[in-house]
């Protein structure tokens, strides 16, 4: 017989695992849906610059309605928050197509330099952005270990994988920045959506890739490693 505790402790794995869904379903719309909007509108002869804004203010739907559903704003949620109302800013006050095509590296640049300047915390609190992103998702997880705080507190390697990592986020997100730019002012205007999309694909795939062989190689899933042993070295 269950008591009422074990019961939501074991329904807590589903809502995680649904939560995830819907907020990967997010991303996807967020991403997807003004796509479709542009190239829409450019088959029914709207100008470029109207349907890039049209697209813009349409990719703040899913994240307004996430906020709205939950009545709050966390860490994560409130970094999406910010990059989805800098992006219509940044459309709104744009004076020609290619800055427009650009904005997406203005945000994107932000973000490398935020994951860059995030290697170095700058309290006790303050974690790395890799840190602060992969704990919701990996802690308790496919081989990752329950107790990050536990092992930030005493493990001198635990702290340097993190910073590294996000060290080699901010600066693979920082290279795909100044590809975008690139991008919006040599190629032809509507061919750069559709480019951009795939490189929030592919440059997340790559960076994850990365990021993952190197915790691999740190020793994460082998509890033996010296990845786990305390030190308390700061």
């Amino acid at each position: 017989m269950k008591t009422q505790g074990s019961t939501q402790q074991d329904t807590r794995p589903a809502g995680r695992r649904r939560a995830l869904w819907l907020g990967l379903g997010r991303v996807a719309a967020g991403l997807l849906v003004p796509l479709a909007l542009y190239y829409g509108l450019r088959a029914a002869d709207v100008s470029i610059y109207v349907a890039l804004l049209v697209s813009a203010l349409a990719s703040a739907v899913p994240t307004a309605v996430g906020i709205f559903r939950r009545r709050q704003v966390n860490g994560l949620s409130a970094y999406f928050t910010v990059m989805v109302i800098g992006s219509v800013a940044v459309s709104l006050v744009a004076g020609s197509t290619e800055l427009l095509l650009a904005k997406e590296a203005v945000l994107t640049g932000v973000t490398g330099l935020w994951f860059l300047v995030s290697v170095r915390p700058t309290s006790s609190t303050s974690r790395p952005l890799a840190y602060s992103f992969s704990k919701p998702l990996l802690e308790g997880r496919l081989r990752w270990p329950d107790n990050f705080e536990e092992l930030w507190a005493t493990s001198s390697r635990w702290r340097r994988m993190w910073r590294v990592s996000s060290a080699l986020f901010g600066i693979g997100i920082f290279a795909d920045a100044v590809l975008r730019v690139v991008f919006a002012y040599t190629l032809p205007a509507d061919t750069v959506p559709a480019l951009a999309t795939g490189m929030y694909a592919a440059t997340s795939v790559l960076l994850i890739a990365v990021t993952n062989i190197y915790y691999l190689v740190c020793g994460v899933g082998n509890r033996r490693s010296a990845l786990y042993e305390k030190d308390l070295a700061r």
